[in-house]
């Protein structure tokens, strides 16, 4: 079974780092740049990460300014495509 708690918390990071790099996940779905199953793939590789306190840290705008995916980011690859395929 799910850990529910933890899904409902990467689905919310993944969200918000969207957001903090400009980016809207549902209407990059809308607009064919993100597949559905793309969706449920970056949150299980979001599960995966060793690091999400550090990501809560980081899309919060007071304490860093940066804009772009982390290094660390399990989806950086696909924040990058998506990002390039809605420019």
């Amino acid at each position: 079974m799910p850990n529910i708690p933890k899904l409902r918390r990467h689905v919310a990071l993944m969200d918000e780092a969207a957001k903090r790099i400009g980016m809207d996940l549902q209407e990059a779905a809308i607009r064919g740049a993100l597949a559905v199953g793309e969706i449920q793939q970056a949150v299980e590789r979001c599960t995966r990460c060793p690091l999400p306190d550090v990501c809560e840290t980081w899309r919060a705008p007071a304490e860093n300014s940066e804009q772009r995916v982390p290094p660390f980011c399990q989806n950086r690859d696909l924040f990058n495509r998506i990002s390039e395929t809605l420019i």
